[in-house]
């Protein structure tokens, strides 16, 4: 296919601060048409070395950055997304199906998050400890400071292809530390423009690189001691593998999840009901924490399934570059295929569909299950998809129980005026963070982000992040007296 075929043309991997053409291309491909909307090289391993190497080398700069100099790098990128906002929207909903109002609001978010990362560049404390604590130890102190880590292997998924990656970059950037990314291969041409932003903003050149790559060729990002962090988004599966194969260096993982909701029955119904529609819903369902179990006490179960029904059906299905669209595809037929196996296994084991249940090609008309069990995989796995499974109670316990029951932990939402039973939830539900009177999907980017159990291991959110990517060091003093 001619390159002037695609939307977006023919993209090099960023490395060196170059865009560089490898000779062994790819067609990024659109979830909605299957259009053709970029070429994409990938990095082979002389690319990946080069880019271990170039890092490693560009540590001894970044290292050394003064926090203004970081902060002013952070905010120019920032900029630069705020001011190139309807051409990256448009990327993100070309390359991975997004509907385009929201697509726009990924790119804010990305602002956002680097104009926190500058603010927190300057925020890297550390502290100090008096030491005579015991006789002979008098006029003894230390300083614990926080340096950085060194070179940091991000990868990332594919449904927020600006936004999680900007959740590895900023935090990176703000540390002192090199980054080098390897995006999705469903879509890349964010990351790449990202990388682009960057280094207009003045980050060193060696210090980021961008590889769309094969896994197979992407492994040192993974085993090689040079890299000090891995930072990984995406399947359990994947994560903990990597994990395994990571060797010294630190690992972050932010994983899948199945979120639950309980809706009691002091709620606000119409309330709860509107932000579910919302939350499991948005972007097709396709977040790490989307709605998927929705807990409903018996006294206003009609009265929310009845609400809900409504909402969902009035959601919008299409094209995800028309502004009327709310829920587009998923992002590719596999998915697509998985997701009616799933909705049919619950169909033949006694579940009741709401509403939807039904597709066209990988558009998912938005589907409310009732009466579905528990061991089903719809219900106990990860469906990433626009689908919810309601169930009905009439012991508040009992659904808290029922909500931490999983094999997940990464965010559970609770919908009560009683603190009796917020307590409760927060002591029994293991989960990284619980949203009371919200769903499971709300996360604003400056707050601790991430999971236990299978959901993952350590924590984003920049603070946070930037805690994972640097290292306390020690300096003490033994202050003798003259004489």
């Amino acid at each position: 296919m001619a390159v002037a075929e695609t939307k977006l043309g023919e993209l090099g991997i960023v490395l060196g601060g170059e865009q560089v053409e490898t000779g062994e291309t790819y067609e990024v491909r659109s979830p909605f048409d299957g259009a053709v909307v970029a070429l994409v090289h990938r990095a082979g391993p002389a690319e990946v070395e080069r880019a271990i190497a170039g890092a490693v080398a560009a540590f001894e700069t970044t290292r050394r950055l003064p926090s203004w100099q970081r902060e002013d790098v952070l905010k120019k990128i920032a900029q630069g997304l705020a001011a190139r906002r309807d051409e990256l929207a448009e990327v993100i909903a070309l390359e991975a199906g997004k509907p385009i109002k929201i697509a726009r609001l990924e790119v804010d978010r990305a602002a956002f998050t680097f104009t926190v990362a500058a603010e927190e560049s300057k925020r890297i404390y550390g502290e100090i400890v008096p030491l005579d604590w015991l006789p002979g130890n008098e006029n003894r102190v230390a300083h614990v400071r926080r340096v950085p880590l060194g070179p940091i292997a991000g990868i990332s998924p594919f449904n927020f292809p600006l936004n999680l990656v900007a959740h590895k970059v900023a935090p990176a950037l703000a540390a002192g530390n090199p980054i080098l990314l390897r995006p999705a291969s469903q879509t890349p041409v964010s990351s790449l423009m990202l990388a682009r932003i960057v280094l207009e903003a003045g980050w060193p050149e060696d210090a980021i690189a961008v590889l769309p790559s094969s896994t197979d060729v992407a492994q040192p990002l993974v085993e090689d001691d040079r890299i000090k962090l891995l930072t990984f988004t995406g399947s359990p599966a994947v994560g903990w593998r990597l994990k395994r194969r990571a060797g010294r260096k630190r690992v972050t993982l932010e994983l899948g999840g199945n979120a639950a909701v309980i809706v009691n029955g002091d709620a606000d119904v119409e309330y709860a009901a509107e932000r579910v529609a919302w939350g499991g819903f948005v972007y097709s369902g396709q977040t790490c924490i989307s709605v998927q179990r929705v807990l409903v006490h018996e006294d206003v179960y009609e009265a929310f399934a009845a609400d809900l029904v409504r909402r969902v059906g009035d959601l919008k299905l299409g094209d995800p570059l028309d502004e009327a669209t709310d829920v587009g595809p998923v992002i590719d037929a596999e998915s697509s295929d998985r997701i009616r196996d799933w909705v049919e296994d619950a169909r033949a084991a006694g579940a009741d569909v709401l509403t939807g249940g039904e597709r066209e090609g990988t558009l998912w008309q938005p589907t409310v299950l009732a009466n579905v069990r528990h061991n089903l995989r719809v219900s106990c796995d990860e469906v990433f998809a626009p689908l919810v499974c309601l169930s009905s109670f009439n012991d508040v316990q009992a659904a808290i129980d029922e909500a931490g029951r999983s094999e997940f932990g990464l965010q559970g939402g609770l919908f009560t005026n009683d603190m009796r039973v917020v307590e409760a939830a927060f002591d029994r539900i293991d989960v990284g963070g619980l949203n009371v009177n919200d769903v499971s999907t709300f996360r604003i980017d400056h707050m601790p982000y991430g999971g236990v159990k299978s959901s993952g291991l350590g924590r984003e959110g920049l603070r946070y992040a930037i805690e994972e990517m640097t290292e306390q060091k020690l300096l003490t003093f033994n202050n003798r007296p003259e004489g």
